[in-house]
């Protein structure tokens, strides 16, 4: 069996939003699942406004709500990142070309949009940070638990295997 561990890194447009929450359901799932061992798993921003803070309130407030702990504060990707995780995952068509700009040539991790593993066809987790309730980070909850499950069955289904 092998020992390395597989690296999810989820990315949104600040890392106080859509991307702790997708961290934290991935985390919690792969936990749930006895796999939690196996993955190091961790989130951050294409910008860097919110760096050193903790997830807005109402992000929060939902993973708490569902039981999902969360104690990471907002970072933003790194060059290197593109070479330590295996995965990272962007929330919407910007991120993820924000994302091929970024990444250096010959970059081991896959870019993959997490909506592309939504079983019901979701595919853009939509920035809630806007909103004037927190609907649309229940929203996001949702749709990171499908995607999570989506992409870890696929994985090991071994449909994303070079």
């Amino acid at each position: 069996m092998s020992t390395e561990k597989k690296k999810a890194l989820f990315i949104c447009l600040g890392n106080i939003c859509r991307s702790p929450i997708a961290e934290g359901v991935f985390q919690k799932t792969v936990n749930d699942m006895g796999l939690g061992d196996e993955w190091e798993i961790d989130s951050a921003a294409i910008g860097g406004w919110h760096v050193g803070n903790s997830p807005d309130w109402r992000a929060l407030d939902t993973m708490n709500k569902h039981g999902v702990p969360y104690n990471n504060c907002a970072r933003q990707i790194i060059s290197e990142d593109f070479n330590h995780y295996d995965f990272i995952f962007g929330m919407d068509e910007t991120n993820m070309k924000d994302l091929k700009t970024r990444a250096p040539r010959g970059s081991k991790a896959k870019l993959l949009l997490f909506g592309d593993f939504d079983p019901q066809g979701d595919r853009i987790i939509r920035d809630p940070y806007y909103d004037s309730d927190s609907a649309g980070f229940e929203k996001c909850y949702q749709q990171s638990v499908r995607c999570s499950k989506g992409f870890l069955e696929r994985l090991a289904a071994g449909e994303l295997n070079n």
